[in-house]
C-alpha cells in the first residue's frame, strides 16, 4: 500500500474517543426528549434504541440478534441536583443493590445470561455502557460513555460473577449476590460506592473542605477504573456546553 492511500486510510479509521464522542453526542441530542422515560435501553450498531422491554421481545422472537447490541444506556431523570450523581454519575444514587446495577447487567447481558426481574437479556454485542442524566433544575444533560470490556478487567467483575455463578441459567438471589459483593468492593480509593458517594455529597454538598483530598482520591479511582467520555448539553438550546469541572 502506498503512503498516500496508507494515510487515507488511517484518516477513515475511528479512534475510541471519536466513537466515544459519536455515541455520546447521538445520545444527548436523542433523550433531550422528554418522551425517553424508562430507565434502560439498548442501542442496536445502525443506532436504533429500544427500551429494554422492547429489546428483550424482540430477541426472544429472533427480531433481532443480539450480537448488534452495541451500547447499554442506564437513562436517569432526576429531579433535583445532586452532586454525586452529576459529577460521578456511574457511580450512582446512592441506593444500596441499585448502584452498579447497569454495570452488572450490561455485562451479564454481554454474556448471554438472561433474567426478566433485573433486566437482563442476550446481548453479546455490547461494547459500551452509558449513563444519561438529566437535571431539569440546571437545564443540562449528562452523558458518560465506558467501555464494557475495560470497567469488568478494572474493577474484577468478572472474578466476583465467577464466584456465584453454578450454571449457565441465572437467578434472581444470584444476580442481587453479585451486586451486592461488588458494590461492596471498596475500589475508590479505600471506598465502597455507597461510601465514595456520602464523601463526594458531604464535600460538594456540605461544603466540608477536609473532604477534598478524599474526593481528589475518589476521583482519581473514578477516571481510573471508568475512564469515562462526557458531553454536556443544554436542555433548552439542546446544544453542548463545556462540561463543569470537579
Amino acid at each position: 500500500m502506498k503512503v498516500d492511500e496508507l494515510l487515507k486510510h488511517l484518516e477513515n479509521i475511528k479512534t475510541d474517543e471519536d466513537e466515544r464522542h459519536e455515541i455520546a453526542e447521538y445520545l444527548a441530542q436523542t433523550f433531550v426528549d422528554k418522551r425517553m422515560q424508562h430507565l434502560f435501553y439498548v442501542m442496536m450498531k445502525d443506532k436504533t434504541i429500544y427500551d429494554d422491554g422492547e429489546y428483550r421481545d424482540l430477541v426472544k422472537y429472533n427480531r433481532v440478534s443480539p450480537n448488534n447490541a452495541y451500547v447499554y444506556v442506564e437513562n436517569n431523570n432526576l429531579s433535583r441536583y445532586v452532586s454525586s450523581s452529576y459529577f460521578y454519575p456511574i457511580l450512582g444514587q446512592g441506593m444500596p443493590l441499585v448502584d452498579g446495577i447497569s454495570l452488572i447487567t450490561a455485562y451479564l447481558s454481554k454474556l448471554g445470561f438472561e433474567n426478566e426481574y433485573y433486566r437482563i437479556a442476550p446481548a453479546t454485542g455490547l461494547r459500551y455502557v452509558v449513563v444519561v442524566s438529566k437535571f431539569p433544575d440546571g437545564n443540562r444533560i449528562a452523558v458518560d460513555v465506558a467501555d464494557i470490556d475495560n470497567v469488568v478487567f478494572s474493577t474484577h467483575l468478572l472474578t466476583i460473577i465467577h464466584g456465584v455463578l453454578g450454571t449457565k441459567h441465572i437467578t434472581y438471589d444470584e444476580v442481587k449476590e453479585i451486586i451486592s459483593q461488588f458494590i461492596s468492593k471498596k475500589l475508590f480509593a479505600g471506598h465502597t460506592f455507597i461510601d465514595a458517594q456520602d464523601i463526594i455529597r458531604g464535600y460538594y454538598g456540605n461544603h466540608n473542605a477536609s473532604l477534598a483530598k478524599e474526593v481528589e482520591a475518589i476521583r482519581d479511582a473514578y477516571n481510573r477504573i471508568f475512564q469515562p467520555y462526557r458531553i454536556e448539553y443544554d436542555l433548552k438550546t439542546k446544544q453542548p456546553i463545556p462540561s463543569s469541572k470537579w
